[in-house]
Parts: C-alpha cells; sequence; structure tokens
C-alpha cells in the first residue's frame, strides 16, 4: 500500500503546474495573438524581429510548463509547435533537419520485427488455447471489415458534398515533384504478398502482414510442442518482448527532438501558401475522419461501455507520435503497451494490434476513397458512384500493409491513378500537403487499432481484468 501510495503521489506532483504560471502562460498567447493579427490585417505595423521575438518568448514559457508537467506527450505536442515556428523563421536550416527524425524513424523500425515475433508468440503458444487464437481471428477480420467499410463509404459521402477538388489551383512549384514508383500488386500477387517468402527479407523491407503471418504459424507450432520443447522457447519471447519494450522506453526519450526537426522540416520545404491554396481539401479530409470518429468508433466505444475518459488518456501518447511522425508504426510499440496498461491482456493486444496494423487502416481507407474523387474532381472527370465504389474497393485491397510506412498511400493513390486512366498529376498537388493528411489519417489508424484490442477484449468477455469487474469505471 505504501508503494502504491507514493507513486501516485509522484505521478501527481508530475502533473502539477502552478496557477500562475499557466495564466500568465494564457495572457502571453494572447498578446501574442493578438498582435499577429493586427499586423496581418495591416491594422499596426509591428516590426517582424518583434513578432519573432514574441512568439519565441511564448515557447519559452512552453518549455517552461512542459518542464514542470514531466510528461512525454507534453513534450511531443509543445515540440511540433516549435518546430513549425522554426521551419517557418530559418527554412533553410529547417530543410537539413530532416535526418534527426529519420534516425528516430530508424530506431523504431528496428523494435518492430522482434517486438511482434515475440508478443504473438506469447500470446499464442503461451496459452495454448488455439480455439481463442480463431475465434480472435474471425471477430477481429469480420470487425475490421465493418469499421473499414464504414470509413470508405463516409469518404466517399463528403468529397462527393464538398466537392473539394473543383476550383482547386495547381501550384506550380508542385507540377515538377516526384512520386516514387512502386511495383502494383493485383490479382493473386495481393494474395502471395501477404505470405513471406524469406524472413530476413520480410524484415528489411518492412513487410508487417507477412512477419505477423510467420509469427502466428511460429505460435502455432510452439503451442504443439511437448512441455519440454516449449517452456523453454516461451521463456525466451517472453524475456524479448519485454527487452523491446524496454528498449522503445529508451528510444521514446528521443521522440520531441525527432519531432521537432520533422514538423520544422515539412514547413521549411513547403512553405505556408500552400496549406492555404489546398486548405479545402484538408479540411474536408479532417470533417470527414472526426465524422468517422464520432459517428463510428464513439458510439462503438458507448455501446461496449467502453470507459472513454479511461481510453483516451491511454492512447494520447501513441496518437501523438503517429500525428507527428505520420507512422503508424512509430507509435505501435507504446500503442502496445498502453493498451497493457489499460487492462487488455497481452495474448489479445499482440494478436489484435499487429493485425490490424495490416487490414484495420480506417484513416487511410477513408483518405483513399476521397483522395481519388479528389483526382477525378480536379481533372474534370465525372465517375459515376458505381465506378466510385469500385476504384476505392481496389485501394481497399490494395492498401493492406501501408500503414507502417509514411506516406505510402500517395504511393497507392499513384499507381491506382494510373490503372483506372486517371490523370496522375493531380496526385503532385496532395504531395504538396500530404504530410499534413497522414498526420491525420495515421492518427486514426492507431486510435481504431486501440479501439479493436479492446473490443474483441470485451467479446472475448476478458476486459475488463477480473479485479476490475466489481467496479468499472464510468465514462
Amino acid at each position: 500500500m505504501t508503494t502504491d501510495t507514493a507513486q501516485t503521489s509522484n505521478q501527481s506532483a508530475k502533473k502539477t503546474v502552478s496557477a500562475p504560471y499557466f495564466v500568465s502562460m494564457l495572457v502571453l498567447l494572447f498578446v501574442v495573438s493578438l498582435m499577429t493579427i493586427l499586423n496581418q490585417y495591416q491594422l499596426i505595423e509591428i516590426n517582424k524581429t518583434v513578432l519573432i521575438l514574441s512568439r519565441w518568448l511564448f515557447l519559452g514559457v512552453l518549455f517552461g510548463y512542459a518542464v514542470q508537467k514531466r510528461s512525454l506527450t507534453t513534450w511531443i505536442l509543445i515540440s511540433m509547435i516549435a518546430g513549425a515556428e522554426f521551419g517557418f523563421d530559418f527554412p533553410e536550416i529547417s530543410l537539413n533537419l530532416n535526418v534527426i527524425s529519420q534516425i528516430f524513424l530508424r530506431l523504431i523500425k528496428t523494435i518492430i520485427a522482434p517486438l511482434l515475433f515475440a508478443t504473438i508468440v506469447v500470446g499464442i503458444a503461451g496459452h495454448s488455447n488455439l480455439k481463442q487464437v480463431g475465434r480472435m481471428g474471425w471477430k477481429s477480420l469480420l470487425y475490421f471489415e465493418i469499421v473499414s467499410t464504414a470509413a470508405l463509404l463516409i469518404g466517399l459521402l463528403v468529397i462527393n458534398i464538398s466537392k473539394a477538388g473543383i476550383g482547386v489551383k495547381v501550384p506550380e512549384s508542385l507540377l515538377h515533384s516526384e512520386i516514387p514508383q512502386v511495383q502494383v500488386l493485383k490479382g493473386t500477387d495481393v494474395i502471395l504478398h501477404v505470405f513471406p517468402e524469406n524472413l530476413a527479407k520480410a524484415i528489411y523491407e518492412g513487410q508487417v502482414l507477412q512477419i505477423v503471418i510467420f509469427s502466428i504459424i511460429f505460435g502455432i507450432a510452439v503451442a504443439l510442442l511437448k512441455e519440454r520443447t516449449k517452456r523453454p522457447m516461451i521463456v525466451f519471447c517472453e524475456a524479448l518482448s519485454e527487452t523491446m519494450f524496454k528498449f522503445t522506453s529508451l528510444i521514446m526519450y528521443f521522440a520531441p527532438f525527432a519531432v521537432f526537426a520533422a514538423i520544422a522540416y515539412s514547413i521549411g520545404q513547403m512553405g505556408l501558401e500552400i496549406f492555404v491554396i489546398l486548405f479545402k481539401l484538408l479540411a474536408t479530409l479532417y470533417v470527414a475522419l472526426v465524422i468517422f470518429l464520432v459517428g463510428v468508433l464513439l458510439p462503438i466505444a458507448l455501446a461496449l461501455k467502453i470507459p472513454v475518459r479511461k481510453f483516451i488518456s491511454a492512447i494520447s501518447e501513441p496518437v501523438a507520435i503517429a500525428f507527428a511522425t505520420t507512422s503508424s508504426e512509430s507509435a505501435l510499440p507504446v500503442a502496445m503497451e498502453r493498451m497493457e496498461e489499460f487492462g487488455i491482456p497481452r495474448k489479445i493486444v499482440a494478436f489484435v494490434m499487429p493485425t490490424g496494423y495490416s487490414f484495420n487502416l480506417d484513416g487511410t481507407t477513408l483518405y483513399l476513397s476521397l483522395a481519388t474523387i479528389f483526382v477525378a474532381q480536379i481533372s474534370g472527370i465525372d465517375l459515376s458512384f458505381d465506378r466510385q465504389l469500385l476504384i476505392v474497393f481496389t485501394l481497399m485491397l490494395t492498401s493492406k500493409g501501408v500503414a507502417a510506412v509514411p506516406r505510402a498511400s500517395l504511393v497507392l493513390l499513384f499507381a491506382t491513378a494510373s490503372s483506372f486512366g486517371l490523370p496522375t498529376w493531380p496526385i503532385y498537388i496532395i504531395l504538396g500537403i500530404d504530410v499534413l493528411m497522414d498526420m491525420a489519417r495515421t492518427s486514426v489508424n492507431v486510435i481504431g487499432n486501440c479501439l479493436a484490442t479492446v473490443v474483441i477484449a470485451r467479446w472475448e468477455n476478458e476486459y475488463p481484468p477480473e479485479k476490475q469487474q466489481q467496479v468499472e469505471p464510468g465514462i
């Protein structure tokens, strides 16, 4: 009891920020915002240097707030704001910062394969209940299909209502942008692509779905072994899993620096003007994603009596990481850890979360349907509704496994446009703001997969944990 009390006291201390400091921060924010607005509309001419210094003074106060909060999520969010300001004020320097965010993503990628392998094998072999694995498999796929279809239809509906592609002007600088070419998977190739031919190759290429398939089969094989040979393998995988979680904790201390660099690089490369030009498209995507969150995921959580406030608190850190880095892969280790802390058994987290990263791309599915119609709209092509459905269902099939790769959906969009005879030049426009769109859709991918683990745990009658059954937290 003493230890628990001490831990609670420490957590409370970490979150305490003095009221005067908080008020002064809000006052400074108001003053800086007012100065910027007055200068922008030429009501009062303010020296540019004064404006820059005032903004950085506010950032200094924010950093002080983060020091008092001592929360990684707070540091990440403030690093995003600081990165945007740095990229706007010093674009030339910002273009050299991309290497910092790339280092972070490389370190994260080293975690994925061993973590997935260890957690899936322990989840399957550690309980030796292969019937439950089968049940979780069909339940997960059924849930993924229903939710992804809802995301698809919302994307189609919102873009057809907003008509965001009509009247958008094309910046000349984007017409010469390049998108990497990739092999388009069709028909039997899509099926074959699910199964690994070489584990080392799958790990090297970051093929999450192939790693998952190998790990599932390996876990089943371990579960069928005799206890004498099975136990050492399970112990090894448990140790490997714990080690990778600790490895993740160390790397996450570098996350604020990586987030700062990634945002600064993006702003420095593109500037702010392009955001104004394509605001309608961005707004359409964000509105569609909000509709999906409020109209689909929230009702699911409420219907299953999931404590929403506690759930939001649990996923805040992985969602912030996904939003800043535009990579679901970077948030996967933290998301799995937070779901275990939330009360979901490891065997369910280890199975549902990695599987969802290949089959439950809610944000990506919604984006692809929306972006495809945008390409047609800006090109002046009137697509019938049945052809729209054909295109986006094709995208749903080819998008499996792209959550781990930042902005890989843009490449898929490029390939699909070519396959269906749509012009590809409008996609260069999307390239200019894809980082902002990727932030939102990747965050929704993470939220959807975290919720999926809770849904399946509920379905399996394994959430809340037994000790919480008597008094379940409310919404």
